[in-house]
């Protein structure tokens, strides 16, 4: 187990230096930040002078060996459009956007997985066939105009619900929740929906064919044959082997909840870290924009490295095979 982890955790790190350096030479294509950073009467040695002070006169290379050694320790640089530093933003933004991953992560695996056992155990009914043709929904309809339908009808016409923005927060030391007010809890449902409707119908669909294909073994029907009740065979049997390859298309999909949250925070205005990134898209702020590729590229790395382990303890037969390869 620990040689496995420590295999893993070095691929992992390969990983990040490899997807640092695509994304930090795609950002070389995307503008001149000393366009967006002086007027329009600036002179050619004041455009100098900030190419210089920024970096940006060095080599490729240089500029990348730089930006991944202070990455390391935490310093991301200094924002092009506040001035500030991108490690500071990030941390005022993080909140707004992991509190919604959250709950949209938790809707998506508690919604999808008992939706997906109910369809598999009651496939041929009336109501399993209507969650199924509504699931179509979720996953044929892009999210942004998910996110604008629903705006219209509980925003709209019904007025119920915030169209935009996080509401009220309150702040728990250096965290910002708008857990804790009504108004927070009100802008969150709409955003959260949106953004966990596509992972529900997947995993929903996930576990029903996972869940069908295990009631057709061997061991499902031996165990009805003794006798156990459909409780026992559904839920102790049936559903235990039936998570094993849903955990990894799961684990995937939480960090895909967080790194597209883009489009969702866009629509609803949401100030988190993905409407902080398409902002510096149009002022082609790099350090942002690199920082922020960087951290979800962690995400997605640390996220793997979990659901391996995962997957490594919950399936035997990896187990097996990883002491018969020592031994061999």
């Amino acid at each position: 187990m620990l040689a496995y982890a420590i295999k893993r955790t070095f691929q992992a790190v390969v990983v990040l230096f490899i997807v640092g350096l695509v994304a930090f030479s795609m950002f070389r294509f995307v503008g001149d930040p000393i366009d967006n950073m002086l007027g329009q009467e600036r002179t050619e040695a004041d455009v100098e002078r900030l190419r210089t002070q920024l970096g940006l006169d060095e080599p490729f290379p240089v500029q990348y060996y730089k930006f991944m050694r202070n990455a390391a320790h935490g310093d991301f640089g200094v924002s092009y459009r506040q001035g500030r530093p991108v490690a500071d933003i990030l941390a005022e933004r993080a909140p707004a956007t992991l509190e919604l991953a959250a709950v949209s992560g938790l809707l998506a695996i508690t919604i999808g997985i008992v939706m997906g056992v109910f369809t598999a155990i009651r496939r041929n009914g009336l109501a399993a066939n209507i969650i199924m043709g509504l699931s179509l929904i979720g996953v044929s309809l892009p999210t942004f105009l998910i996110g604008i339908l629903l705006i219209y009808l509980f925003s709209v016409e019904l007025g119920w619900l915030p169209s935009f923005g996080r509401g009220e927060t309150v702040k728990v030391g250096s965290w910002t929740t708008g857990f804790l007010t009504e108004s927070g809890l009100k802008a969150l449902i709409l955003p959260a929906i949106t953004l966990g409707l596509y992972q529900m119908t997947l995993i929903m669909r996930l576990v029903r064919s996972e869940m069908l294909e295990v009631l057709r073994q061997d061991y499902i029907r031996f165990a009805r044959a003794r006798g156990l009740p459909d409780r026992v065979v559904h839920f102790r049997h049936a559903l235990k082997n039936t998570l094993v390859p849903v955990i990894t298309v799961t684990g995937l999909q939480l960090g895909s909840i967080i790194a597209f949250a883009i489009i969702t925070e866009t629509v609803f205005q949401w100030p988190g870290v993905g409407l902080l990134f398409v902002n510096a898209i149009q002022f082609v702020d790099i350090p942002v924009m690199a920082a922020y590729l960087l951290l979800i590229s962690v995400m997605f790395v640390a996220i793997n490295l979990i659901v391996d382990l995962l997957y490594f303890a919950v399936d035997p037969r990896l187990r097996t095979e990883g002491v018969a390869e020592a031994k061999g």
